[in-house]
C-alpha cells in the first residue's frame, strides 16, 4: 500500500502574514495538480491485483485525514479508495479555488499590519518607576554639577563695573564758546549726577583735551583724569574759544592726546563735542581744508590707527552732534567700531543714518530682515552719535546717558569673564584689576546660516530626525499658594520626563557665540519650534534644567502680574524642554533644548546688569517688562529679581532671576546675586504700572539695607497654562478649552484644534486578535510620551501588571537584602 500524502501545515491565527499567504498558494498549487492516471500523484492507487481478483475478496476501504489549511477546511478533505479518489479531488479543487481569494485577502491584511506595526516602531515609553528614577538621577547630577562649579563671588561687582572714566574732547574754537561755557557750569552736576546714578558706590574721575588748529597756539590743552570736580571746573574755566583757520580742526590731535591719558577704570567714555570735521577728504564733504591728503597734516595722523586702539582700550564713544559738518567723519569712525562688533547708531538727522542701520543688522542671522534687537545689551562697546543742537541744556542728561549704558556693557563684559574664570577651576574671585581689553565672548567657529525663510510644510524640508529623552515643567493649576511654594525651594518647580520624535532642519539659521539654533516641529504638531544646540561640548542636563526651572518660575510671576496689571500689559514666558540623545541613537549625550518658535522683531526690554531699553518709552509691552522686574522683587519680598527680558511683544524668553540666596540658580552664569538688585535700580524709573501696582521699594532702600515692601497681594483667579508641555501659554481658567475625553487638562486656541486633527486609527498589541482604536497622536506628543501600542483597555491591565511585578521585585529586592543582613549578624 502506497504512502498517504504529504500534509500541508496547517494555519493557525498566529502565523505570520507571509506564512499564510505561502501555504495558500501551496495548498491550491498542491490540490491542483493531483492526476489520478499519474504515478505521480500524491494520492496513489493500491498495487495491481492478481487477475482472477474478482473471485477475491473486497479490500476494505482505507481513509486518510489531512490537515490542509485552517481545521473548517482540513476536516473536510479526506483520501479514499481509489474508486472515490476522483470525485474528491475534483471536490477539493473546487473547494479551494474558491477559498484561495479569501485566504489571500486574509494573508494581505495581517500584511498590512505588520507593517502598520512596524512603521507604529517597536519602542514604549518609560514606566512610572523609571521617570521617577530619572527625576532622581537629575537632582544628583544637578548637586554634583554645584559641588563642581562653587558660585562664584560678585561681591563688589557693582563698584567696580560703574567706577568710570570720563574724557571730554573739545572743540575749542572761536563758534564753541557757549559750549565750552555749558560744560564748565554742569560738569559738578554731572559728576554728582553719576554717582547718584551708581548708587553713592561708583569712583568717577574726569579729564578733558581741548584742541583747535595746527596754526593756534596752544594747540591742545590737556587735563589728565581726576576725582575733582573743583579741579575740572577750574581747568574749563582756562578754555577760551578763539581759533580756527578752515574749517576742519585738528580732532585727530585731540584723540592722539586722549588715549595717551592715564586710563584706569572699567568703564571708560570719551564725550566729544564738536562743530566741525577732522581735515582729510575722507572725513569731511566739499570743505575748504589746507590738508585734504589724509596723512598730510604737520602730525601725519590718519583716523584708523588711532580709532584700532580706542577699540583697543575698550573705550565708548558718544559724539554729540551739533550740526551735519561732521556726519561723514562720524559714519566712519562707526565703520571702524562695527567691525569690532560694537552696538552702532547714528542720530536720525545724519545723512548716512540708513547706511549705519544696514552695517548693524545682526550678523548671526542669516534670515533677511532678521535685525540684531539684543546687540545694544550686549558686551561690546558703545558707539553713538546723539543730538545735542544749539542748546545746552541736554549736555548734562546725555552725558548721564552715556556712561550708565557704557557701564552696563562693562558689567556685562565683566561678569562673562568671572564666569568663564569660576568654570576654568579657580576661586572665582572678582578680579579688580580685571584687563579690559580683550573681554568678548568666547571664541567659536562660525557656522553656516539658513539664508532662506522657513519652508515648514514642504516634506523634507525638516532634513534631520532626532529622538530624544530630557524634562519639561509640569503644567499645573496655579493658584494662591503656587508661586510662594516655587519660591520657598527648587525641588517645588515640578518637571515631567519627556520622549519625543523632532524633525528639524540641518543647517541653524542663527547663531551665538556659543550654540546654534535651527528650525524644528515635532512628528505629530503643526506648531514650530527652534532647537538650540552646542556648537561644541556644552552644558549638561542639569544646567539646562536649571534655566528651565528659572523659566517655569517666571512664568509663575507672571501669572500674579497678569491678574494684577489687566489683559492690556499682560506678558508671557515660553516654555522650554532640555533634552539629550537617547541612548543607543548617533546623539549620544548631547544636549541640547527647545522651544517654541517665535516670529516677529526680537526686542531686548532690559539686561541683567542694569541696560534699559529707551528707544520707545512709551511701549505698553516695554513699559511691562520694566515694571514686571520691579514686581518681581517686590512680590518675593526682596529675595527674586527678574530680569533679562527680551523678546517678541508680550512674549518673552530667556530671563535672568538675580538671587538673594546663593544656593538657588547657581549654575545660572547670569544670577548676579545681591550685585544685581543694584544694576536694576540703577536705573530703574518707576513707571504708571509700577504705581498701579502699589511697588514700593526702591533704589535708596537696596542701598540702606531698609526696605518697605506692599505688605498684601489680592487673591487671584485661577489661571492655567495650556496642558501641552511644549506651550504652556497662559490662559485665564474660565476661557480654556476642555474636553471630556481628556479630563483635568485644559489647551489654548492653538492647541485645542489638534487634539481632534491628530486622531488616526491605531492597531492594539496587547490582545490577540489585534484590533484597531482610535488616539489622538497629538495629546500623547503633548505629554512627551509615546504613542501607545494599546487600546486604553489593554494598556490599563499591562499598567497594572507591570506595577505588581515592579512592586514585586522591589519587595523581593528588599527581602534578600534582609535575609543577607541577617545572615551576616548571624556570622558574627
Amino acid at each position: 500500500m502506497a504512502s498517504p500524502p504529504p500534509s500541508p501545515p496547517s494555519v493557525s491565527m498566529h502565523t505570520s502574514p507571509d506564512g499564510v499567504q505561502s501555504v495558500s498558494e501551496a495548498m491550491l498549487h498542491s490540490s491542483l495538480s493531483h492526476d489520478p492516471t499519474s504515478s505521480s500523484s500524491t494520492a496513489t492507487t493500491p498495487p495491481p491485483l492478481p487477475e482472477d481478483r474478482s473471485t477475491s475478496p473486497t479490500l476494505p476501504t482505507s481513509s486518510h485525514r489531512v490537515s490542509v489549511g485552517p481545521p473548517s477546511l482540513a476536516s473536510s478533505l479526506t483520501l479514499t479508495t481509489s474508486s472515490e479518489r476522483p470525485p474528491l479531488a475534483e471536490l477539493e479543487r473546487d473547494e479551494l479555488r474558491e477559498k484561495a481569494p479569501e485566504m489571500r485577502r486574509l494573508a494581505g491584511e495581517e500584511r498590512a499590519i505588520a507593517e502598520r506595526l512596524k512603521r507604529g516602531g517597536g519602542t514604549s515609553g518609560l514606566s512610572a518607576i523609571e521617570a521617577k528614577l530619572r527625576i532622581r538621577q537629575l537632582h544628583r547630577d544637578a548637586r554634583k554639577a554645584g559641588a563642581e562649579s562653587p558660585r562664584r563671588s560678585t561681591a563688589g561687582l557693582f563698584k567696580v563695573a560703574c567706577s568710570t572714566d570720563l574724557l571730554f574732547l573739545i572743540d575749542t574754537t572761536g563758534s564753541m564758546s557757549g559750549y565750552i561755557n555749558a560744560a564748565k557750569e554742569q560738569v559738578k552736576s554731572i559728576v554728582n549726577d553719576i554717582k547718584v546714578a551708581f548708587l553713592n558706590e561708583a569712583e568717577v574721575r574726569i579729564a578733558v583735551v581741548g584742541y583747535k588748529d595746527h596754526s593756534d597756539t596752544p594747540n591742545i590743552q590737556f587735563l589728565d583724569f581726576t576725582p575733582s570736580a573743583d579741579l575740572v571746573f577750574l581747568f574749563l574755566n582756562q578754555l577760551i574759544a578763539t581759533g580756527g583757520a578752515d574749517a576742519p580742526e585738528d580732532v585727530l590731535g585731540g584723540i592722539r592726546v586722549a588715549l595717551n591719558a592715564t586710563w584706569k577704570q572699567q568703564t571708560r567714555c570719551i564725550i566729544h563735542i564738536a562743530d566741525a570735521p577732522p581735515h582729510g577728504r575722507t572725513l569731511h564733504e566739499s570743505l575748504g581744508d589746507r590738508y585734504p591728503d589724509p596723512g598730510s597734516e604737520p602730525h601725519g595722523l590718519t583716523y584708523g590707527p588711532l580709532l584700532d586702539q580706542m577699540v583697543r582700550l575698550n573705550i565708548n564713544y558718544a559724539l554729540l552732534r551739533i550740526n551735519d559738518s561732521t556726519d561723514l567723519m562720524a559714519y566712519t569712525f562707526l565703520q571702524v567700531y562695527a567691525t569690532a562688533s560694537a552696538d552702532c547708531k547714528l542720530h536720525k538727522s545724519n545723512k548716512y543714518y540708513s547706511e549705519a542701520c544696514d552695517m548693524n543688522a545682526d550678523p548671526n542671522s542669516g534670515v533677511p530682515g532678521r535685525g540684531n534687537s539684543k546687540r545694544s545689551a550686549k558686551a561690546g562697546l558703545l558707539f553713538e552719535e546723539v543730538g545735542l543742537g544749539t542748546t545746552y541744556s541736554a549736555l548734562r542728561h546725555l552725558v548721564i546717558k552715556s556712561v550708565t549704558t557704557s557701564a552696563s556693557r562693562t558689567a556685562v563684559r565683566m561678569s562673562t569673564s568671572t564666569a568663564r574664570t569660576s568654570k576654568g577651576g579657580t576661586n572665582g574671585k572678582l578680579d579688580k584689576s580685571l584687563a579690559a581689553i580683550d573681554e568678548g565672548e568666547d571664541d567659536a567657529d562660525d557656522a553656516q546660516l539658513e539664508t532662506t525663510l522657513p519652508k515648514w510644510d514642504t516634506p523634507g524640508w525638516l532634513n534631520e530626525t532626532l529622538m530624544v529623552e530630557g524634562f519639561s515643567p509640569d503644567v499645573v493649576v496655579h493658584g494662591a499658594s503656587t508661586l510662594h511654594d516655587m519660591m520657598a525651594h527648587d525641588d517645588n518647580i515640578k518637571m515631567n520626563i519627556t520622549e519625543f520624535t523632532i524633525h528639524k532642519r540641518s543647517r541653524p539659521f542663527a547663531q551665538g557665540a556659543l550654540r546654534v539654533a535651527s528650525y524644528a516641529r515635532m512628528a505629530a504638531s503643526t506648531n514650530c519650534f527652534v532647537v538650540k544646540s552646542f556648537k561644541r561640548d556644552g552644558k549638561r542636563l542639569a544646567h539646562l534644567a536649571e534655566d528651565m526651572r528659572c523659566q517655569a518660575l517666571c512664568k509663575a510671576f507672571a501669572l500674579e502680574f497678569n491678574a494684577l496689571s489687566g489683559e492690556e500689559h499682560s506678558i508671557d514666558f515660553i516654555v522650554t524642554t532640555c533634552l539629550k540623545g537617547k541612548s543607543g541613537t548617533a546623539l549620544g549625550n548631547e544636549c541640547m533644548s527647545l522651544e517654541p518658535f517665535i516670529e516677529g522683531t526680537y526686542v531686548k526690554y532690559n539686561n541683567n546688569c542694569g541696560y534699559v531699553n529707551e528707544d520707545n518709552p512709551d511701549d505698553r509691552f516695554n513699559q511691562a517688562a520694566q515694571a514686571f522686574s520691579h514686581f518681581t522683587f517686590e512680590r518675593s519680598r526682596g529675595r527674586f529679581l527678574v530680569s533679562d527680558l527680551q523678546g517678541v511683544g508680550h512674549v518673552l524668553t530667556d530671563p535672568a532671576i538675580h538671587t538673594l540666596d546663593p544656593q538657588r540658580f547657581k549654575l545660572a552664569d547670569t544670577n548676579l546675586g545681591a550685585e544685581g538688585f543694584k544694576f536694576f535700580f540703577a536705573t530703574h524709573v518707576c513707571n504708571d504700572i509700577c504705581r498701579k501696582l502699589g511697588l514700593r521699594s526702591n533704589a535708596l532702600m537696596v542701598t540702606s539695607g531698609k526696605y518697605e515692601f506692599r505688605e498684601r497681594w489680592p487673591s487671584m483667579d485661577n489661571t492655567v497654562c495650556c496642558s501641552n508641555k511644549l506651550c504652556g501659554r497662559i490662559v485665564r481658567l474660565a476661557r480654556a478649552k476642555k474636553s471630556g475625553e481628556f479630563p483635568g487638562y485644559h489647551w489654548c486656541d492653538t492647541c485645542w484644534p489638534q487634539l481632534r486633527s491628530s486622531v488616526a486609527k491605531s492597531i492594539c498589541v496587547a490582545s490577540v486578535p489585534h484590533h484597531e482604536f482610535n488616539v489622538s497622536k497629538f495629546f500623547y506628543e503633548s505629554q512627551g510620551r509615546i504613542t501607545p501600542r494599546g487600546c486604553p483597555e489593554h494598556s490599563e491591565d499591562d499598567e497594572r501588571a507591570s506595577r505588581t511585578a515592579t512592586v514585586g521585585c522591589i519587595l523581593w529586592t528588599k527581602l534578600k537584602f534582609a535575609k543577607r543582613k541577617s545572615i551576616f549578624r548571624t556570622s558574627r
